[in-house]
């Protein structure tokens, strides 16, 4: 075995401990691609990253922009014949790819970042936050800051955040979660 083929089943036995789903029963009949509502957005289709981590090719699979666009929508493992779950695959290599510095869609990156940033300290989402944080991030100013409006006149957006009653309990959730994380890291 060849040092590549070496650090190629390492990376595939690694997303196999961290999402808990075997690749090798995906037998590509492309039902996970054909109900994915972004799959035309993307430069694999979910069939095709499924296939790469079958080869072993899972650092090539965490350098695609499709683990970045999916929505985690969960359609493609819904309408697995095998019950594989793709979205878990999606999400566990994108948690990879972030680790290791490979992020194709780095606006993503800074939305999921900000979004969960909002949660953590707030308990709940600020979409106001959410909106100028992002745009701020991004440089886009000034991006669908006019679908806002409408909201506001009819006051479906609050302009300040509510704080929820429970948002300790919430934050004890984040900080498990951060703890777990850190364990499975060690472990590594």
């Amino acid at each position: 075995m060849t040092l590549q083929e070496m650090q190629n089943q390492e990376l595939r036995d690694e997303l196999f401990l961290r999402s808990q789903v075997d690749v090798t029963k995906c037998y590509q009949c492309g039902k996970c691609t054909a109900g994915c509502p972004v799959a035309e957005h993307m430069d694999y289709g979910p069939r095709q990253v499924m296939r790469m981590a079958q080869m072993g090719l899972v650092e090539e699979a965490m350098k695609t922009k499709a683990i970045w666009l999916c929505a985690t929508c969960e359609t493609c493992s819904t309408r697995c014949p095998k019950g594989v779950e793709v979205a878990k695959v999606m999400e566990t290599l994108r948690i990879m790819a972030k680790e290791r510095g490979y992020i194709a869609e780095k606006n993503i990156d800074k939305f999921n970042n900000i979004y969960n940033t909002i949660v953590k300290s707030l308990g709940r989402m600020y979409e106001p936050g959410l909106i100028v944080s992002r745009n701020v991030a991004t440089g886009h100013l000034f991006q669908d800051t006019s679908y806002g409006i409408p909201y506001l006149a009819k006051q479906k957006l609050n302009l300040v955040p509510h704080k929820p009653k429970n948002s300790e309990e919430i934050k004890s959730i984040f900080a498990k979660a951060a703890a777990m994380d850190e364990a499975e890291r060690g472990n590594r």
